[in-house]
C-alpha cells in the first residue's frame, strides 16, 4: 500500500481523520488495503466465503478499534495483523477449511501438485513459513516489518524466510518432478 490514498492524500492524514470519527476516510484507508488483504487471506484460505468472512471480519474489528492505533503510518501493518488473527482464529474454530499441517512424502506430494499454481504450492508450507513468506515477497514488508507485525525477533523472520524458502523449494522442485 503505497503511502497515498485516492487523489494524492496522504494515508497518514485518512487514518487520522478516520480516528476522529469520519467513515468515508476509513472507507479509503480499506479500498487503498483491500488488495493486500485479500492476498493476506488468499493465503489461508481457497474458499472465497472463507477470505471474504476473514476479510469483513477485519474490517469490523479496524472500524471499532482504530482509535487505538498508536502510530498512524502503522495503519496498514496493523490492518494486515489483524487479518492474520482472524484468519487464524477462523482455521482454529475449523469453520470450513484448514491448512496442510504436514508435508506429505514425496510420491504423495508429486501426484497431489500435479498442474498447482503458486497459490496451491504455497498451502503445503507450514503457516508460519507461509506467513512470512507471503508478508515479505506477496507484500513487500521488511524483516523488521514483519517482526513487529507477527510479534517476534527479527532473527525468527529471517530463520524463517529461510527456512520457508528452502521447504517452497522441495515443494516446487517435487512438482516440477511430477510433471516431467
Amino acid at each position: 500500500m503505497n503511502r497515498r490514498g485516492k487523489e494524492g492524500i496522504s494515508l497518514e492524514y485518512l487514518v487520522r481523520r478516520a480516528k476522529r470519527g469520519d467513515p468515508q476516510a476509513f472507507i479509503e484507508l480499506i479500498e487503498a488495503g483491500k488488495q493486500s488483504m485479500y492476498k493476506a487471506a488468499r493465503s489461508y484460505f481457497s474458499n472465497e466465503e472463507d477470505i471474504a468472512d476473514a476479510i469483513q471480519d477485519t474490517i469490523e474489528t479496524a472500524y471499532r478499534s482504530i482509535a487505538s492505533l498508536k502510530n498512524d503510518k502503522y495503519f496498514h501493518t496493523w490492518l494486515i495483523r489483524i487479518l492474520i488473527n482472524k484468519c487464524i482464529d477462523m482455521i482454529r474454530k475449523n469453520r470450513r477449511e484448514s491448512p496442510v499441517e504436514f508435508f506429505p512424502e514425496q510420491g504423495e506430494m508429486c501426484a497431489e501438485l500435479a498442474n498447482c499454481e503458486f497459490e496451491e504450492l504455497m498451502r503445503f508450507l507450514d503457516e508460519k513459513y507461509r506467513t512470512v513468506l507471503l508478508l515479505y515477497y506477496g507484500e513487500g514488508f521488511k524483516v523488521t516489518e514483519i517482526a513487529q507485525i507477527l510479534d517476534m525477533e527479527e532473527n525468527t523472520v529471517k530463520s524463517r524466510l529461510s527456512r520457508g524458502r528452502e521447504k517452497f523449494r522441495q515443494i516446487w522442485t517435487a512438482q516440477n518432478a511430477a510433471t516431467e
